[in-house]
């Protein structure tokens, strides 16, 4: 029997289907994971541009919009074990140039940026109140990478209940492997996934 098969008997990849009421989440779109040599590579540079007309589509449609960075303080002391298996990540603090947004994606005045210091989006944030003040039901996910951080948002989000969406061509990973694997598996478990010409082609009636 075949992967699919196994979960397709066990009754996984429900369709959660979009609500009436998105917003649009951008996991940790920084320099730092752009650079093979610091965090990024793989296809990264291809989800930002692939963001980039999702981005610009979320703003016309006056949806609420997020962006997320890891930032450590300068000498560490908010660190925690995230940090033990992965020491580089100390380098992301407020002025570091790998923790500053992208160019491609900076945001815009109205636009909240959450600092984090763990992979989900949620965990030590203020971002489950800012979804809950914005009426939020269903959450479009973007960012990097696949199998960390952006993972752990899709997963943190579905306990918050909300229909949750992996825009497929608007995430990215540092290798391609734990890319793939991650989108088959939280689409089996945990999100619906769509390319961002489908998530708008969906949403066009809420625009």
């Amino acid at each position: 029997m075949h992967d699919l098969e196994i979960y397709e008997k066990q009754g996984f990849a429900q369709t959660i289907g979009l609500g009436e009421r998105p917003a649009l989440v951008m996991v940790d779109f920084v320099l730092g994971f752009t650079d093979p040599a610091h965090f990024g590579g793989g296809n990264i540079n291809d989800a930002i541009g692939a963001t980039q007309h999702l981005l610009h589509a979320a703003r016309q449609r006056a949806w609420p919009i997020a962006h997320t960075r890891v930032v450590y303080a300068d000498d560490g002391s908010d660190a925690g074990a995230f940090t033990r298996k992965a020491p580089g990540l100390k380098k992301l603090t407020e002025t570091s140039p790998l923790s500053q947004i992208v160019k491609e994606l900076q945001p815009l005045p109205g636009e909240v940026v959450i600092r984090k210091r763990q992979a989900s989006a949620f965990f030590g944030t203020e971002f489950s109140s800012w979804l809950i003040w914005n009426k939020i039901d269903t959450l479009l996910v973007t960012g990097c990478t696949t199998s960390g951080c952006v993972r752990a948002t899709v997963v943190d989000a579905v306990a918050h209940n909300l229909r949750t969406i992996v825009v497929t061509d608007c995430v990215g990973d540092r290798a391609m492997g734990p890319h793939e694997a991650n989108l088959f598996d939280m689409g089996q478990k945990y999100a619906d996934l769509m390319t961002a010409a489908q998530v708008l082609d969906a949403t066009s009636t809420t625009a």
